[in-house]
């Protein structure tokens, strides 16, 4: 080629030509640096006939500067980008920028620096070096990294290197990772667990693309079964991505990943440290790392021999990215796999809507699991009405839930509670004047959390300490809890069972690998009686002992506009649920609610699955809601609320009027202001055979908006507020 069309990591640059130099080599999907007025720009080579741009005359292209030492994007993976972009309406550079995960390890290999405790006792202590020393223990990193771990300055750790607390370590940034060994412990399966696993090896031997539903029970072992597709991929020398919707989740996958095939597999999310980061990148797009197992953001990393696609908890929300590009990785998934042409195997114990109704229809392959391994039985379900078993005064806990938690802990049982709120309560207001804490920031009440003595946003980080008095009116000794969170239900079931050992399980108390797996060794040691938790604690965990779990608030969830708040519900329940009883002791689960005859709470109790997903789709089906119909959300914002509304009205007052999308809004987001800024949306609904990315973009493109307004569009929405 003589001349190239970039696609370049800025949207307002567009795309751009420039002259390949002399002897430089080049192919669609090369990495490469080019000049920019006096600055330097990373591009992918891209065919010029899928990106429009204004030809440039030969004469005025400048050259290349410099080829990146890796392997071109795929075709498949180009592919996959512009639909991406074209499917959610975002920017392509957007999109691909996705793909290269680790800008540091376009440059090839060498090593780099890193710093561990020396194990020295320290001449001179003080607060901070104690911090790190407490904090630092078997870990290895940066000095950035470090002091990010450890919450102190970088300066702190270099008077640490100094002192001889840490020292310097050599690392290879391509060292090579251990190699799985697909036939390391193969596992001894039921037999509907062969006849699944069966199906899926077939698949991975065909190399074709074959979309997979695998619908099981929690404790059918799901996992178990698509291992053994992952096992044949590693036979034949391709590469699996398995996609997880937390990292929360990562650390008891591990143990099991590495239980099967005698390692770990490679991580991708962004807790990973930068330089495993980059040595995982550079493993992915050389073909060397077999089993990546990542965040929704490792879809896109430029897989050389990919084989095989599992996305597991395939029902979480958590999937679908609520900023910048906002994709359902999910969806994505299955769309990659249709271009790589393989297998992609979606797993839960709850599938979403969407994907029952694929299945239905025959797009999805349907492989079901409906009874747990081993023999074990799902576990009674009984509904507590709040209305009749009403809890003590001051309490949560209704009589019979308590009573249970007793006698289990009597018999040296575990229980788990659950209430999907964290902090101590919700709402913290004067009982003498009545002012409630808002964030200054957004729409929202701060979280009073009694173990960090502090008030806190969830949705911007804002934080403030609990003061002593009312901030309005002065007085002291007046500040009232409202409501009930996980710390508070932690407090009363140390009232109420003294001598029990409790674990909060929240993304507050385990924010590290390290934490989880430390709660997960003491559960399974029976070191621990109660668990108290949010959705963290109702998915992935196989506790043996486990054999009681109470639903503190089913009804939290179905409140407000969620447009999907049942079937969310249900999905949260039912998965929670399915923690108790997985062992030989049967298990028995309890359903506080003050709305016990709600289709959604009346399913969990009659353990009827099938009722509920049928009322479900017809109340959809009737709404013209998805998988019947298509919603897209446009989010106005600014700092200034009269241009967000000025912009929105603009948005609104330019609708096109077509016979098959419905226009509603603009109207204040539920979450009017988040993170300083003003929210106006309109909601899009529109049948299945509108042409709404077309509509969208032909109605919002010639629109001028100042500089100060930020206008999205989210397709497929999951977030309402």
């Amino acid at each position: 080629m003589e001349r190239v069309r970039l696609l370049v990591f800025n949207a307002a640059l567009g795309v751009l030509d420039y002259r390949v130099p002399q002897g430089m080599t080049v192919e669609y999907g090369s990495v490469v640096v080019a000049p920019l007025g006096p600055r330097q720009v990373l591009g992918i080579v891209w065919e010029a006939e899928r990106l429009n741009a204004q030809d440039v005359p030969a004469s005025k292209l400048r050259p290349l500067l410099e080829v990146l030492p890796v392997p071109p994007l795929p075709a498949q993976l180009r592919r996959l980008i512009e639909w991406t972009a074209d499917y959610y309406c975002a920017p392509l550079s957007s999109v691909a920028r996705m793909a290269l995960g680790s800008t540091a390890a376009l440059r090839g290999g060498g090593t780099t620096t890193e710093y561990r405790l020396t194990g020295e006792e320290p001449k001179r202590m003080t607060p901070q070096r104690a911090a790190a020393l407490d904090a630092l223990q078997g870990e290895q990193g940066s000095i950035r990294e470090l002091a990010e771990l450890a919450s102190v300055s970088e300066g702190v750790l270099r008077g640490m290197v100094g002192a001889g607390l840490l020292e310097p370590v050599t690392v290879d940034l391509d060292r090579p990772y251990p190699p799985a060994r697909p036939d390391f412990a193969v596992p001894k399966l039921s037999e509907a667990q062969k006849e699944a696993a069966d199906t899926f090896v077939a698949a991975v031997k065909d190399h074709a693309f074959a979309p997979f539903l695998l619908d099981g029970v929690t404790g059918s072992g799901k996992t178990e079964c698509y291992f053994e597709a992952v096992a044949e991929a590693l036979r034949l020398g391709r590469q699996v991505l398995v996609l997880l919707p937390e990292i929360a989740l990562t650390e008891n996958f591990l143990r099991r990943f590495e239980q099967r095939f005698g390692v770990a597999p490679i991580l991708w999310h962004s807790s990973v440290k930068s330089s495993e980061r980059r040595r995982a990148w550079r493993a992915i797009v050389h073909g060397e790392a077999q089993v990546v197992v990542g965040a929704r953001s490792a879809l896109f990393l430029p897989y050389a021999s990919l084989g095989l696609i599992v996305v597991d908890e395939a029902h979480e929300v958590s999937f679908k990215q609520d900023d910048g590009v906002r994709y359902n990785a999910r969806d994505v998934a299955v769309i990659r796999a249709k271009f790589e042409a393989i297998p992609v195997i979606l797993a839960s114990a709850t599938p979403a809507l969407e994907s029952m109704q694929l299945a239905e229809a025959g797009v999805y392959r349907k492989i079901e699991l409906p009874d747990r391994f081993g023999g074990a039985m799902l576990p009674e379900i009984e509904i507590i009405d709040l209305r009749k078993e009403v809890p003590e005064r001051g309490r949560w806990l209704a009589p019979r839930l308590v009573e249970e938690m007793k006698d289990r802990l009597a018999r040296g049982e575990q229980s788990l509670l659950f209430l999907n709120r964290r902090g101590y309560a919700p709402l913290t207001l004067c009982r003498h004047c009545g002012y409630r804490f808002q964030c200054p920031n957004c729409t929202a009440w701060l979280v009073e959390h009694r173990f960090s003595q502090r008030l806190a946003c969830h949705h911007c980080g804002h934080e403030v300490p609990v003061p002593d008095a009312c901030p309005e009116c002065g007085t002291a000794d007046c500040l009232v809890a409202c409501g009930p969170g996980v710390e508070r239900i932690a407090d009363e079931v140390a009232e109420i069972l003294p001598e029990a050992r409790t674990a909060l399980v929240t993304s507050d108390t385990m924010n590290t690998p390290e934490a989880i797996g430390e709660f997960v060794a003491k559960a399974e040691g029976g070191a621990i009686d109660v668990i108290i938790g949010t959705q963290l604690v109702t998915k992935g965990y196989h506790f043996p002992e486990l054999t009681l779990v109470g639903v503190v608030d089913a009804d939290l969830g179905l409140e407000g506009g969620d447009l999907r708040a049942a079937e969310r519900t249900y999905q949260q329940v039912a998965q929670v649920a399915g923690r108790a009883g997985r062992g030989e002791k049967p298990g028995e689960v309890l359903i506080q609610t003050r709305h016990p005859e709600a289709a959604v709470i009346a399913a969990l109790a009659n353990g009827d699955r099938d009722a509920f997903y049928a009322a479900e789709t017809e109340s959809r089906r009737e709404a013209g809601a998805p998988p019947f119909g298509r919603w897209a959300a446009i989010i106005v914002s600014s700092e200034d609320q009269a241009e967000a509304l000025s912009a929105a009205r603009a948005i609104g007052g330019t609708a096109p009027n077509l016979p098959d999308m419905l226009v509603l809004g603009p109207a204040p987001a539920p979450l009017s202001l988040l993170r300083g800024r003003h929210r106006f949306r309109l909601l899009i609904n529109a049948r299945r055979s509108a042409e709404l990315q077309k509509a969208l973009r032909d109605w919002l493109e010639p629109l001028q908006f100042p500089r100060g307004v930020r206008v999205s569009i989210d397709i497929d929405p999951y977030s309402f507020v």
